[in-house]
Order: C-alpha cells, then sequence, then structure tokens
C-alpha cells in the first residue's frame, strides 16, 4: 500500500468510475465484482483529460512544492523507521501529462530498506492524480524487489486519485489501477480530526482508511492536514508500521 478513528463498517456502494481519454480506457460502469472488500467502495471519479493538468499542486491536503523534504519517523516490526520525502525538480511525461516527481527513501534501523518515485499531477479543479511508481526494496545494499511498480498507459495500468478536490467523509475512491500489482483505494473518514506529531498539533485534518484486495484485512489510517499533507499513518490491521511527520525542509 501507498506511503506516507476506526471507522463503523462502511457500506458498500457499486457506483461508476469513469477515467477516460484516447490512451487511458475506461473502468467498467459496474464495478461491484471487483470490490471484494466492502469497507472500502469504489465511486464515482473525475474524468481523466490530459489536456485538462496544470503544472502544480497546491491540493489543501496534498501540496508538492518542488524543492520541499518531509522526514517521518516510527516503527515497523519494532524496528526504528525514518522516511525521507524529496519533493524533486526532476521531469517526466505520463499519458501526456508533466508529472510531479516524488523521491521517498524508506530506512529501517539506519540502512536503506526501499526506494521508490512516486508520479503525480493535479487537474484544474483540484484532484491530485496518482501516474504510477518505480519502487525498489534493498536488502544488504542490493535491490532484491521491484513489486509494486506501475505507470499509468503501460500493461493496462491507469491513473488514479491520491487525494479529491473537495473530499467528504464517506467518499471512497481508487488510488491506483494496476491490475494484480497495484490495487489500493481509499475512503474519507473525517474532516474534523486533530494530531499530535513530533512536527506540531493540527485540527480540521483529514482521515482516511486505505485497503487493497490485494492483501485481504490490511487497513492504514493516514491522515492529511491543510498546507502540509500527510503527517500521520497507523497500520490497523496487516502490519506493524506508524509513521509521524517529524520535520519539514522548504528549499527552493
Amino acid at each position: 500500500m501507498t506511503r506516507p478513528s476506526i471507522p463503523p463498517l462502511l457500506v458498500a456502494v457499486a457506483a461508476t468510475l469513469a477515467l477516460s481519454c484516447d490512451r487511458q480506457p475506461t473502468q467498467p460502469t459496474n464495478t461491484t465484482a471487483e470490490t471484494p472488500d466492502p469497507g472500502i467502495a469504489a465511486a464515482k471519479a473525475p474524468t481523466f483529460d490530459p489536456s485538462d493538468f496544470v503544472r502544480v499542486i497546491d491540493n489543501r491536503y496534498f501540496p508538492l512544492k518542488p524543492g520541499t523534504r518531509f522526514v517521518y519517523r516510527g516503527t515497523e516490526d519494532g524496528e526504528p523507521e525514518r522516511v525521507v520525502t524529496d519533493v524533486t525538480h526532476r521531469q517526466k511525461t505520463i499519458l501526456g501529462v508533466k508529472v510531479v516527481v516524488v523521491l521517498d527513501r524508506v530506512f529501517q534501523s539506519g540502512e536503506l530498506a526501499e526506494k521508490t518515485l512516486d508520479w503525480y499531477a493535479q487537474d484544474k479543479h483540484g484532484n491530485v492524480w496518482y501516474m504510477g511508481e518505480d519502487t525498489k526494496e534493498y536488502e544488504d545494499g542490493e535491490v532484491v524487489s521491484t513489486e509494486g511498480s506501475w505507470e499509468a498507459g503501460k500493461n493496462g495500468a491507469r491513473a488514479g486519485i491520491i487525494m479529491l478536490a473537495h473530499p467528504h467523509a464517506g467518499q471512497s475512491y481508487r488510488q491506483e489501477f494496476a491490475t494484480g500489482v497495484a490495487e489500493d483505494r481509499a475512503e474519507v473518514l473525517s474532516l474534523h480530526t486533530s494530531v499530535s506529531v513530533p512536527y506540531g498539533r493540527f485540527h480540521h485534518c483529514l482521515k482516511t482508511a486505505e485497503t487493497t484486495p490485494l492483501e485481504p484485512g490490511a487497513k492504514e489510517i493516514k491522515i492529511y492536514c491543510r498546507g502540509v499533507g500527510f503527517v500521520k499513518g497507523d497500520d490497523l490491521a496487516g502490519g506493524t508500521a506508524h509513521l509521524s511527520l517529524a520535520r519539514i525542509i522548504r528549499g527552493s
């Protein structure tokens, strides 16, 4: 599942998710068959149009300004973990859209465990799209896996939504569309969450729950705060990771 209040049982709703453009096929109207987890329902999403994108990502819950570094600290399997996320100045075009390239590095007990390039883009309405990722897992300095890598427009993969322009409680959406590779879904639980992390205390934050049919039973809670972005993540089931924002370094 993508990095960085327990909800009541959420009601599954079969709905339309149309992601259409010449190079990105349309999602089938009836998504019930591909939504086995009743906790996260498929939902209607914006239409993907390559001419509808802007060059910046300034969504209030997911701002990505190039030159910014986010440092997170936490634990996984009882071991200390540090995640360094850099919003880079790198250039890449996917499906005719210029994306923001984010470098995410995970260090466990001081050793590099994972390095990922994530690709995001924002449409003119303010929705932030997830265009894919190039991920590598490491052991003793060597790449041991690239599992989870995907790119919209290749091998049937399609862009998903990582953050809605105007989220509201109960809304659900697909974040990734790479069958058998990356199939994360998210549900908005609250827009009024208060949270304390090493970086500070925040109010009126967005809380989501993420699941994936590729890991049945797994669930992760994430919190995003206005003007900052992702500040806290906790595995609720199927994992042991806990991560909190410790520092932001703003560059040029």
